[in-house]
């Protein structure tokens, strides 16, 4: 973990503007920098950033953040990550705290794991190219594929000589660790002898990279017909998993980002096919089903993906599995069958970038209609088989997080079935009741299992099912704005006023007003005010930000913007970012009235002018929605409550009137 004055230092070090523009081609405007946002498919430059205030915005979009935070959007990596690589850049020794020994040889095992898989890589390229054996046979079979030198390049593609013990050897003479060598599976042990050969002899060699473009395993294709075993791949160990990782994630990520959608296909050479035709969102899940890890990895970059599989029944029947666990995750799922005969790497040869997605325009479908049309011809005119059809589409369906999403399905499988919406509705329902429901049970067995969010109660149930709605925060609103101004203003004292100050100058007297900062902070007010009439915030992300907030009161360095568009949490470093630009930037941007400064300066300086006004006043409504809803609550209950409980809920309600009055008086407002 780094220690807390390096992340300091690197903050401080690092300038928006320099690193935006390692990957945007910025242009001066005024005092800001303006370029197309990397995140979205932009025309116009609509990504704005600030050095001022060392963060970036795209005001179409909404991206945005400090340079930490810009970096682990853009390159995908952790947050110690994007530390990591600006301390690189600015010349920071990163310094990391204190490890166990036990964490300390998990540590240097995972490093040593990863030097001998960039070693392994590097050995296989070199002999690929530089052997006559590699050249001949290796070199050949990928120009064979009709692969590219560049791609072969590009991919890192490699060869194992077909020789017992040549890498293995190899790579213990330049005293890599027999154990790591067989952990990884670049080599094997004989069991008569304990002695080791190579794993991937006489094959070509697929090098499976991590979003950070790490060597994680290999996937090594034999060559001799002979050979029962197509693909030898590496094995599970502590830095490869294979239900993580996807092949040709490391090169597809920004294409995924700026297209806004990937394809799905099922192996290596489908992925480096469609490269070389201009199709870069491309991954492989290497001949596997799908996991849920795979999927959590593509639904980082996007939540649209189209599958391309070939138009056999093997194809549509991996096509079928993968669907549910992709609608789960509530992702926009598509599918394309190529044309008879054809799979992506052949029919991606014939094809240029213009004419292969075109294809797709052309042929992809949704789910429901691709899952329809395909069991139907399964089923025939059978009714019973007719039915297991639509459950089995029903129970699809069912899967989908988002209820506009679900209500659209159903309408589309009542029109393709036949089938009455209602009853295809109370289908869905009773799924996701079930489910709910069940998953509800599991956690009150097990305090670990995860709880069922909000998206999953089955709030389309018709009457005869149970219906669960979350009511909308009544107090959002008045939170948000009061966390704007601790987020903007942080310590900055809530009151001002200016002095005058007589000063003699060349024998003449010279009367000037000076500006004077006192009283409590922002924070502190906030924190006073609402802590003497006992409230505190109902939303956890505000609430965190207050509490962080409060830890930094006595600080006089403290910068709050500063602090919050860098955390950690990049939940909390959007938030920030968006509560720190103006409330007016997105209408001035559209009106093409931004300005000379993003975020409006001049607003900033008259809205700090008016804090002592303005933050009390902040407070005071959100006490004043408070007493709103528990009057509201009190009404309610006073429709059934029995003698004895509504004298005390009138006796509540009159204190609360009392404080309506009283803060209708701060408010303004004429009470009725």
């Amino acid at each position: 973990m780094i220690d807390k004055t390096t992340v300091a230092r690197i903050q401080d070090a690092a300038q928006i503007v320099e690193v935006v523009s390692d990957f945007v081609t910025l242009k001066k405007r005024g005092v800001n920098f303006v370029g197309l946002c990397p995140f979205h498919d932009d025309r116009t430059p609509s990504f704005y950033v600030s050095p001022a205030k060392n963060f970036c915005k795209c005001f179409s979009c909404g991206e945005g953040g400090s340079p930490v935070h810009f970096l682990m959007k853009k390159e995908q990596l952790s947050y110690p990550e994007a530390l990591k690589y600006l301390a690189k850049k600015y010349h920071i020794e990163v310094i990391e705290k204190e490890l166990t020994a036990e964490e300390k040889q998990q540590q240097s095992d995972r490093d040593s794991m990863f030097i001998l898989n960039e070693y392994a890589r590097d050995y296989f390229v070199k002999t690929l190219h530089d052997t006559h054996e590699g050249k001949a046979i290796g070199l050949t079979y990928f120009r064979e594929r009709g692969f590219r030198d560049d791609s072969v390049k590009k991919f890192q593609l490699g060869y194992c000589l077909d020789e017992w013990e040549a890498f293995t050897q190899t790579a213990l003479s330049k005293g890599y660790n027999a154990d790591y060598l067989v952990k990884l599976g670049l080599s094997k042990r004989r069991e008569k002898d304990n002695s080791l050969f190579d794993f991937y002899k006489g094959r070509v060699m697929f090098p499976i990279h991590t979003l950070s473009g790490k060597v994680v395993g290999f996937g090594g294709r034999t060559l001799k017909k002979e050979d029962k075993a197509k693909y030898f791949n590496s094995p599970e160990s502590e830095i490869y998993s294979k239900s993580n990782e996807l092949y040709g994630i490391y090169f597809a990520k920004s294409a995924i980002v700026k297209r806004d959608k990937s394809f799905l296909v099922e192996g290596y050479t489908d992925v480096i096919s469609m490269h070389q035709a201009g199709i870069e969102n491309v991954v492989a899940s290497s001949g596997t089903a799908l996991t849920k890890g795979q999927i959590r990895m593509l639904h980082r970059f996007s939540p649209n993906i189209t599958m391309i599989f070939d138009n056999d029944a093997a194809g549509i029947k991996a096509a079928v599995k993968g669907i549910d666990l992709l609608l789960e995750d509530g992702m926009n799922v598509k599918v394309v069958l190529l044309p008879e005969g054809e799979d992506p790497d052949s029919f991606a040869k014939k094809q240029n970038a213009e004419d292969f997605n075109r294809y797709i325009d052309e042929n992809e479908i949704d789910f429901i209609r691709f899952k329809t049309q395909h069991l139907l011809q399964e089923v025939g005119d059978d009714p019973i088989k007719r039915a297991g059809l639509i459950a089995n589409i029903v129970q699809s369906i069912s899967l989908i997080p988002n209820a506009i999403a679900r209500s659209v399905y159903i309408q589309e499988c009542a029109q393709l079935l036949n089938v009455r919406e209602n009853v295809l509705i109370a289908e869905v329902n009773k799924i996701r009741l079930k489910n709910y429901d069940k998953r509800r049970e599991n956690q009150h067995k097990d305090s670990s299992y995860e709880a069922p969010s909000p998206e999953e109660i089955p709030e389309i149930a018709p009457e005869n099912i149970r219906k669960t709605a979350q009511p909308k925060n009544p107090y959002e609103r008045f939170e948000r704005e009061i966390i704007r101004y601790i987020v903007r203003y942080g310590n900055t004292p809530i009151y001002r006023k200016y002095e005058t100050v007589k000063r003699i100058e060349k024998r003449m007297v010279i009367e000037e007003d000076i500006l004077r900062e006192i009283g409590p902070g922002v924070t502190e007010f906030i924190r006073y005010d609402l802590e003497r009439d006992g409230f505190d915030f109902s939303i956890p992300l505000y609430k965190q930000v207050f509490e962080e907030a409060c830890q930094y009161i006595d600080d006089a360095t403290f910068e709050s913007s500063t602090f919050f568009a860098s955390h950690i949490d990049p939940i909390v470093s959007k938030l920030s970012v968006e509560l720190v630009s103006d409330r007016y930037e997105l209408s001035q941007y559209h009106s093409k009235q931004i300005g000379e400064e993003l975020g409006s300066e001049k607003s900033r300086l008259l809205e700090q002018n008016q804090l002592e006004t303005l933050v009390p006043r902040a407070t005071t409504e959100l006490k004043n929605a408070y007493i709103l809803q528990k009057r509201k609550e009190i009404m309610k209950k006073l429709e059934t409550a029995d003698e004895e409980n509504t004298i005390l809920l009138i006796s509540e309600l009159k204190g609360l009137e009392k404080a309506k009055k009283d803060l209708a008086k701060v408010l303004g407002e004429r009470i009725l």
